[in-house]
């Protein structure tokens, strides 16, 4: 397998795998804190407001972490021996694994001399293996322990491999897991702790167990807890291989993760390939819950291995010595380990025939060995210092040497450091295969803890396959520290690498004179700084100083105290391995916590609200004794009330919007919630805003939409127009469906939204009164219905119209009749209902008029009262007019309804494709035979039509003739011509006769136009999408009113 470069040294830092970035509690990496709020509060300034005030809420810990492995290869009895080595840390040779790690001081020389003299009273090695059963403990009589233990500890962490049998197929492929194995460790540990300690993680996969335990202090201060596992064996998945793992953040401030693995065997290079793999897919595939916080905020997404403050990884990782034959190094180890016999024991005995049966070859090798690799082994050597080393571990029964024991050849320490450099873990480290972006070890000064005769202390395997000794069971670290220093370290090195690249790409010679590639080298200063500064992945920091920052922005150190094996642990043929790691951290209070949350907020908000644009909204008095209400208090704020509003009436109110804050304010209309079958948009059909001022983003007004700009101490004037004209509309508020209630939406930008209501305080109806009585002063007043045989609006509105038709015309001809222009019935053939014939154009005057003829249909008054007396008789006509044309548009079925139109038309189609046209008569026989089924709408045709007919004749006698007025307009002496006494026009009778043929044409021009207006208002018929069938529709319709107005057949025949 080649050498590649790991991609973790790119791995962006997600939010989603950083609980600081997803909860509160975050925090820049900066430690500087702020120093003013910001003017917005968000999730991450609060987190960072309150992480600035950490050292309030925080209390130092210092506690240790007790963390073992054990292979106990399905050995029965091995439970028994657990609590003696994992929790009383008995079981260790001082002469064959080292265990200071820390300097030497006079107070710790003169604890380690009393240890020692309790040691020499231990139960000796031959009479431990001579009574060594699976019915009992196998660790020495009378141990005390050697390494920290108790309630010295705080937390305990236990991995275990091979708690049943994996080489059983039943037991391997076995689809869950048999919880039965772990529960005599589990008893076994219990048992063995000081009261009070708890289990806080557990999780077991086939034969990987992995436990962990809390001191009653500690266990308070455990959450989140997350366990996983991945299993790497048969097929990749299987859980005969793989790794169980936990998750646990302890003080809410340190995350910790606890790996137990039990990688591939084998010695063979396709099984360390499959061990570099189980590493890399335990990494990737393990994946840990969302953590909750005391606040109760949780991630977004879980965690992965390398989110973590400190992480541990141990267990049977299975590497084994390369390149050097097992047999010498078992000869070479028992060199060592048989001066732990008394020589008439048997296992004394086992060793010396083994060194006996080729001394010769094996010193041979073992120097040559030694030579070759003493370049590589210097490292390994250098990692126990002479403050790290100790005399006990020289071979026992030789006088006492005055050398280093990393100097004398003789000692166990150098045999040691020769055989690292053979080791396939720190190969693979260095080669950056495995375990290598920031995961460290600490000094190996035990011998290796595979494979041993069960039963003895320090003989290896003396089976047929004599499998060579290994450091197979290992525990490893990282903190957060060293995994962003192998990243950087990466980072570094493919920026190098790049340079060189392109230096390469401009060519050697310009290269050479390149200034990036200039400079001084001494060999003797520089190398000496390489040698100091030499950074290894996998060495243990011997720096107590360095300061570890979490991702929670805390400040946490952790120190390597221990690391040895447990040589007389004799029940498995795997040594145990313990480490003890003092960790010293900040844990939260949970109650200081939540108590600075709370001031902060409680800042942020007083900050945010001067520093936030706050704006204020007044209803403008309508009246000088309404109340003028405000948004001040949304609660009680009753918004825009418009009063009792009227068909076609235009309502206005205005608002006063005023900037209230310290900073400007930018505000707009934006959408309004509106539910089903309202219109969207941010004011209802009903309604028209107009502000005081451009807007800001063109400078142009546009009905309210737009944003518009308020400087401190500003306001602006808004007009809230209301005028309802839809005849749907009016149905439906008829009918209760809508009401003139909706909610208008300010934005302040940066701010908070504001909300207008606007409603009116009632609306007349259009239609469906009940009238006490007719028209007049003397009305009787009756309780019942009056009853009509068709709209009674309709009755008056017709009445009326054909009155002041008359008057209108009557006036014309004797006030008006001398004016240049000619009359409106003369210039529009659709007078008085077309628009474009009113001579009254203000829009305002137009719906004050309207809106008074409306009320006087709704309260059965005289049309007389509702238009002031200096409005002629044409202006009064016009509005008349108007309102019968909106009258007959709002009836839901319309004079012509859609059912009779489905009958009437086929037979209106048959006529126009007929060679030979009936007569009229049979025509409008037709039509009215069908309407006679629906008796009012006929009697309501009826009116209209005769209406027109009357207006037409109205029309018709008047003695303005189309020949007079192009005279009038062009003539020079017009006025003098209409004051000539009547005995001066000779050409009367033939100006009669002129008129008439133009009269003619002009009346067919006019019952055409009146036909198009009134056929839209008056049938109802399908809806069409083409053009040309809508307006093959619309002549159809206006055929079948014309039809009933006088024709030039019908006045030949008057």
């Amino acid at each position: 397998m080649s050498t590649t470069t790991s991609t973790s040294a790119s791995r962006p830092v997600s939010a989603s795998s950083s609980l600081m970035q997803d909860v509160p509690g975050a925090f820049p990496e900066s430690s500087s804190p702020p120093t003013s709020f910001p003017t917005v509060s968000t999730q991450q300034s609060l987190s960072q407001a309150v992480h600035a005030r950490r050292a309030e809420y925080t209390r130092p810990h210092k506690i240790r972490i007790r963390v073992g492995t054990w292979n106990v290869a399905a050995f029965k009895g091995t439970e028994r021996d657990i609590g003696g080595w994992f929790v009383d840390g008995k079981g260790v040779t001082g002469q064959l694994a080292g265990l200071k790690l820390a300097p030497s001081t006079e107070s710790r020389e003169q604890d380690e001399a009393a240890d020692q003299s309790a040691l020499d009273k231990r139960e000796a090695v031959s009479e431990q293996e001579a009574r060594h059963t699976r019915t009992q403990s196998t660790l020495p009589k009378d141990d005390p322990g050697s390494l920290p233990g108790g309630e010295e500890v705080g937390l305990y962490v236990l991995g275990l491999q091979e708690v049943i049998d994996i080489n059983s197929p039943t037991e391997a492929l076995r689809p869950y897991t048999d919880p039965s194995a772990s529960k005599k460790f589990k008893k076994a540990v219990q048992d063995a702790l000081p009261a009070g300690y708890t289990l806080v993680a557990e999780q077991q996969l086939i034969g990987m167990l992995l436990l962990i335990y809390a001191a009653p202090a500690v266990a308070s201060e455990v959450n989140s807890v997350s366990t996983t596992s991945v299993g790497t064996g048969v097929m990749g998945y299987m859980g005969n291989k793989g790794a169980v793992t936990a998750r646990l953040v302890l003080g809410e401030t340190t995350r910790l993760v606890f790996i137990n693995s039990h990688l591939a065997a084998g010695v063979d290079k396709g099984a360390l390939e499959r061990r570099n793999w189980d590493s890399s897919q335990i990494v990737s595939r393990t994946k840990f819950d969302p953590i909750v916080d005391s606040m109760g905020a949780t991630q977004t997404s879980g965690e992965v291995v390398g989110d973590e403050d400190f992480a541990f990884w141990f267990g049977d990782l299975n590497y084994r010595l390369e390149g050097i034959p097992g047999e010498d190094v078992r000869r070479l180890l028992m060199l060592h380990t048989r001066n732990e016999y008394d020589l008439s024991q048997r296992s004394a005995y086992k060793i010396d025939k083994e060194l006996s049966a080729d001394a010769d070859a094996t010193k041979a090798r073992v120097a040559d060995r030694t030579s070759i690799d003493s370049n590589s082994s210097s490292r390994f050597s250098s990692a126990t210092t002479a403050n790290q080393s100790q005399s006990s571990l020289d071979t026992l029964g030789a006088p006492e040497s005055t050398l280093d024991p990393s100097s004398d050849p003789a000692s166990l320490l150098t045999t040691l450091s020769s055989l690292l450099p053979h080791d396939e873990l720190h190969q693979q480290m260095d080669q950056r295969k495995a375990f290598h972006d920031g995961w460290k070890e600490g000094p190996i000064n035990f011998l290796p803890t595979y494979k041993y005769d069960v039963g003895t202390v320090g003989v290896f395997d003396s089976s047929d396959k004599k499998r060579g000794p290994s450091w197979c069971d290992r525990i490893l670290y990282r903190t957060r520290r060293d995994i962003l220093a192998f990243e950087s370290k990466v980072r570094e090195e493919e920026d190098a690498k790049r340079r060189d690249e392109d230096l390469k790409a401009k060519g050697v010679d310009q290269a050479a004179t390149d200034e990036e590639v200039l400079y001084d080298y001494d060999p003797d200063t520089d190398a000496a700084d390489d040698d100091d500064n030499d950074y290894n992945e996998h060495s243990d920091d011997d720096d107590d100083s360095n300061i570890v920052i979490t991702k929670a922005g805390f400040e946490d150190q952790i120190e390597l105290e221990y690391y040895t094996a447990h040589q007389r642990v004799l029940s498995s043929d795997h040594k145990p391995l313990s480490a003890v790691f003092l960790l010293k951290y900040d844990a939260v209070v949970p109650e200081l916590k939540a108590r600075i949350h709370q001031e902060v907020v409680r800042d942020l908000d007083k900050a945010e609200n001067e520093g936030r644009p706050s704006v204020t909204i007044v209803v403008d008095r309508h009246h000088p004794s309404d109340p003028e209400p405000s948004d001040t208090d949304p609660a009680t704020f009753e918004g825009v009330n418009f009063g009792n509003v009227e068909y076609g009436r235009t309502k206005r109110r205005s608002i006063t919007i005023a900037n209230t804050g310290q900073v400007p304010a930018t505000i707009n209309l934006v959408d309004r919630p509106v539910s089903k079958g309202q219109t969207a948009g941010t004011t209802p059909s009903w309604l028209r805003v107009k502000f005081d001022r451009p807007r800001a983003e063109d400078g142009s007004c546009h009905h309210g939409r737009g944003t518009y700009e308020l400087e401190p101490g500003d306001a602006c004037s808004v007009e809230l127009v209301l005028r309802v004209t839809d005849p749907h509309l009016v149905k439906a508020l008829n009918e209760g469906v809508e009401t003139l209630d909706d909610i208008l939406v300010l934005r302040v930008e940066n701010g908070r939204d504001h909300f207008l209501p606007v409603h009116e305080g009632g609306i007349r109806k259009l239609q469906h009164q009940r009238p006490n009585g007719s028209r007049g002063k003397d009305a009787v007043n009756d309780d019942s219905p009056v009853k009509w045989s068709a709209p009674r609006e309709l009755f008056r509105l017709t009445e009326g119209v054909e009155d002041l038709v008359e008057r209108a015309i009557a006036e014309w001809d004797m006030v008006r009749s001398h004016e240049m222009e000619g009359a409106p019935w003369e210039l529009h053939a659709a007078w008085p209902f077309a628009e474009e014939s009113w001579t009254l154009t203000d829009s305002q005057t137009r719906d004050k008029l309207r809106g008074e003829v409306i009320e006087a249909l709704d309260t059965d008054t005289p049309f007389e009262a509702a238009f002031p007396q200096e409005i002629p008789p044409m202006q009064r006509l016009e509005i008349l007019s108007e309102v019968l044309l909106l009258f007959l548009r709002s009836l839901t079925d319309g004079v012509i309804t859609e059912t009779v139109w489905a009958t009437l038309e086929p037979k209106l189609t048959a006529y126009e494709k007929a060679k030979t046209q009936p007569p009229l008569e049979v025509q409008r026989g037709v039509v009215q035979e069908l309407l006679s089924s629906e008796p009012y709408h006929n009697i309501s045709f009826i009116l209209i039509t005769s209406m027109l007919a009357r207006i037409d004749s109205e029309i018709t006698s008047s003695t303005r003739s189309p020949e007079h007025t192009v005279q009038s307009r062009t003539s020079t002496s017009s006025r003098a011509s209409l004051e000539a006494p009547t005995s001066t026009r000779p050409k009367a009778t033939l100006r009669r006769k002129t008129w008439s043929r133009q009269a003619v044409e002009h009346q067919d021009d006019r019952r055409c136009h009146l036909a198009l207006i009134f056929s839209e208002a008056m049938i109802r018929a399908p809806e069409v999408t083409k053009e040309k069938d809508r307006d093959f529709l619309r002549h159809r319709k206006a055929r079948v009113v014309e039809m009933f107005l006088p024709s030039d057949a019908d006045r030949k025949g008057q």
